[in-house]
């Protein structure tokens, strides 16, 4: 009977581990730089925090302007509120007065 004797070899024993390695590298590189992953769920707060803030300022905004328009409303007319609408759409003053424009972004 013949029988063929051949050397013992290491690579097989590598094949496993090797793909086992990979296997893990890429989906641990996925879960934190994946569009689901732990990059983007920080990016997604960071972003939420800037909406956030942009609200609170529309919000402050809405209540300035309600408060305003509540002024103006018949039968609480307020003559002073009137007055300061009216000279500044058609951009009147008393010839006594000193007029001090502010720009629109320092309200």
């Amino acid at each position: 009977m013949w029988t063929r004797q051949h050397k013992q070899r290491n690579t097989g024993r590598l094949i496993i581990p090797s793909l086992c390695v990979l296997f893990l590298a890429y989906f641990g590189f996925h879960a934190y730089h994946g569009e689901f992953g732990i990059y983007s769920k920080y990016q997604l707060e960071a972003r939420a925090v800037e909406l956030q803030a942009q609200l609170d300022a529309v919000k402050a905004r809405r209540v300035d302007l309600e408060r305003r328009v509540q002024l103006m409303h018949e039968g609480t007319l307020e003559k002073d509120m009137l007055d300061e609408q009216a000279r500044k759409a058609l951009n009147l003053s008393h010839a006594d007065e000193i007029t001090i424009m502010l720009p629109a972004s320092a309200k």
